[in-house]
Parts: C-alpha cells; structure tokens; sequence
C-alpha cells in the first residue's frame, strides 16, 4: 500500500515515488530513535585466512526481530563490512559507503532495515580484531 501511496503523490513518476519513500523511510526511522532496545544479537564474523575478525552487538526492541534471518544477514552484513573497513568508531561507521552498495552509507543501510521491521535498530558496538 505504501508504494501505492507514493505513486500516487508523485503522479506516477517512478523516480520521484522512489525519493518520496526514501525520505518517509528517514522520517520513519527518527520517529522510532527515542525507543528502547532491550534485544538483539551478538554476531562474530571472521575474514577468510584467519587474520580479522569482529564481533558486534546489534539490538533490536523485540526478540521477534532479533531472531528473524533477515535480521541476523544485516548483522552479518555489518560485521563483514567492518572487517574490510576498519572504522574507528561507530559515528565513523555509519558514515561510511557501505561496502554491498556504495549509492547508500552504513547507517543507510541500518535505516532500510528499520523500515522493513518497524522497530528500533540500534549498532550498540564492535571491535575488530587484526594480525
């Protein structure tokens, strides 16, 4: 229904629906920023040959989310990029082009998941590991 919607405002300009969702996705996403995230996940990613690794928290505000396998591919997808990324922080992370898709940043990405679940999804923190 929503892409429905956003045909609808933008006159079926397919290019101008597809702005109009990206920008209700930002909106959505800020409207969720005050929840709390009491659930999540732990995932630990290590780059073939052994040399790096990382290990992240990613949280949620429902057990439902967290174990759904989207989800944990986003979490997985995360941790795989901060392998090859090596950020210093996780302001810096979400900066970043994310490494899937560069037309779009980390927190980009973070914030399409939090449209496709509805809830708050938060990058709690991380540590990569290097030999």
């Amino acid at each position: 229904m929503i892409c429905k919607k956003a045909l609808e405002s933008a006159e079926g300009d397919e290019t101008k629906a597809l702005e109009w969702l990206k920008k209700q996705g930002v909106e959505m996403a800020e409207s969720k920023s005050q929840r709390t995230t009491k659930d999540g996940l732990i995932e630990a990613y290590i780059h073939s040959g052994g040399r790096v690794g990382v290990i992240l928290e990613l949280k949620s505000e429902t057990d439902f989310v967290s174990k759904n396998p989207l989800f944990k591919e986003a979490a997985h997808n995360v941790a795989m990029h901060i392998a090859a990324s090596s950020p210093e922080n996780i302001d810096a992370l979400l900066q970043q082009p994310y490494i899937k898709d560069a037309s779009v940043t980390v927190g980009g990405y973070l914030n399409s998941i939090v449209q496709k679940f509805g809830e708050k999804i938060e990058l709690a923190r991380f540590e990569r590991f290097e030999i």
